[in-house]
């Protein structure tokens, strides 16, 4: 399996930046078997960081099957929620702007 730090590059090289265009977001990623990451989300621009952000406008909690099943498409990202499998706490809307920030 793929380490959480690929995974996370694979969903950045997704990035479609007309669809962050004058977007001001922070994506927290917490892996609770791995390491966590967050992604800055400014103006048409991505920047992944490894780490915790405070500022996060919304912290999705996982663990790395399934952030690897949602970053790879092989797994519905709401379904996932439905399921229990992914937890967001923050600004649930922003969420689903994910698939669009990073479509697979």
């Amino acid at each position: 399996m793929s380490s959480t730090a690929e995974i996370i590059q694979t969903l950045t090289a997704q990035f479609n930046a007309d669809a962050a265009a004058g977007l001001d977001l922070i994506f927290q990623f917490n892996i609770e078997d791995a390491e966590n990451y967050y992604v800055v989300v400014k103006d048409g621009t991505c920047d992944v960081q490894a780490g915790d952000n405070d500022d996060a406008n919304v912290t999705l909690i996982m663990d790395s099957e399934t952030f690897k099943g949602i970053a790879t498409g092989e797994t519905d990202g709401m379904q996932a929620f439905m399921g229990g499998k992914l937890r967001a706490e923050g600004d649930m809307m922003l969420a689903m702007k994910l698939s669009e920030l990073f479509p697979v």
